[in-house]
């Protein structure tokens, strides 16, 4: 198993460098296009979930990301230490945002549980949430169900 963490501070800015790392991490098994740009979005959207409604753009706080990659099956983790959820089912509903004031579709949730190919939440009021997602990367022509 490879694996690799990267702790970074809550800045929009960073979201690039998180779906760069993982792009990085993923190459030597020569994903397809489509995988690598599901991958890319569903850390884009994990990353800056953290960003925005754990820490409310708090850049003196931290957001870790860890991967592990197990054969072609892909575990990405996104943690932050911030505000947690509240409600989760109410998180979870399409179109759902904690900030609506910043005219964000509400889809981020939505979007990578529709990517993934396991999808886990768990979150603590007042103490964070962990994201975590299980990917398969197919080897290029095959398809992976």
């Amino acid at each position: 198993m490879n694996k690799m963490e990267l702790k970074f501070s809550a800045t929009l800015e960073n979201e690039a460098l998180a779906r760069i790392a993982i792009s990085s991490f993923i190459a030597p098994l020569n994903p397809s296009l489509e995988d690598i740009s599901e991958i890319k979005t569903m850390v884009s959207e994990a990353v800056s979930n953290a960003i925005i409604h754990g820490y409310g753009f708090d850049m003196s706080r931290d957001v870790i990301l860890r991967c592990e990659l197990e054969k072609r099956t892909l575990t990405i983790i996104v943690i932050d230490y911030g505000k947690g959820i509240e409600n989760l089912e109410e998180a979870k509903r399409p179109h759902y945002s904690s900030r609506p004031d910043l005219e964000r579709a509400g889809m981020g949730l939505t979007i990578m549980e529709t990517l993934a190919d396991d999808f886990e939440i768990r979150s603590v009021y007042g103490m964070g949430s962990k994201v975590i997602i299980k990917k398969n990367i197919a080897l290029k022509g095959e398809y992976v169900s």
